[in-house]
């Protein structure tokens, strides 16, 4: 029967030079990572929605239906295009499987975007911005946006929301 006999070296013995060299390369390099994550997230000002609201599904969708009859300009695939003034709160709500209403605003302007899901958890996503942002029932998030471009941006859902998800997909169009 053999028996088994631990390895000459221990680990808690001094390290060699190669050992010492990779061992103070990774300690700088997470560093240099970590300090990277608190410089952008203050230069890129890439911070999330600090305006958050607890609201019941039932009193944003309300919101939400007040805003589309109140600004409504048109209609594409049967889902309303809204044209806020600017400076104004705007209503945006996911559901399955729309982002609802589409929404017209102008370059330059500022506006406050509420957003809130009316039946599970949602990912806004806005291409090719990449701007990325979870959306919950029951809490409405408050972006504030000023688009520096015209054209059009597609809303896309990027959390798994159920057979449908592919589709779900929404718009905002911004003009001079």
């Amino acid at each position: 029967m053999s028996t088994l006999t631990p390895p000459e070296r221990v680990w808690w013995k001094p390290l060699g030079k190669e050992e010492k060299i990779w061992l103070t390369v990774s300690i700088v390099w997470a560093l240099v990572l970590f300090s990277m994550m608190i410089v952008w997230s203050a230069a890129a000002k890439q911070d999330t929605p600090t305006e958050t609201y607890k609201i019941s599904t039932t009193e944003f969708q309300q919101l939400t239906n007040t805003f589309v009859q109140k600004y409504q300009v048109g209609q594409e695939k049967g889902v309303p295009i809204v044209r806020p003034p600017a400076g104004s709160d705007v209503y945006l709500l996911g559901r399955q499987y729309q982002w609802y209403p589409i929404l017209e605003l102008k370059k330059g302007q500022t506006y406050r975007i509420h957003i809130s899901s009316v039946d599970m958890q949602h990912g806004f996503s806005l291409q090719p911005m990449n701007m990325n942002f979870q959306v919950l029932p029951d809490y409405d998030y408050v972006i504030r946006l000023t688009p520096a471009q015209t054209g059009e941006f597609y809303i896309v859902c990027n959390e798994f929301c159920g057979l449908g998800h592919h589709l779900m997909t929404g718009k905002i169009i911004v003009k001079e």
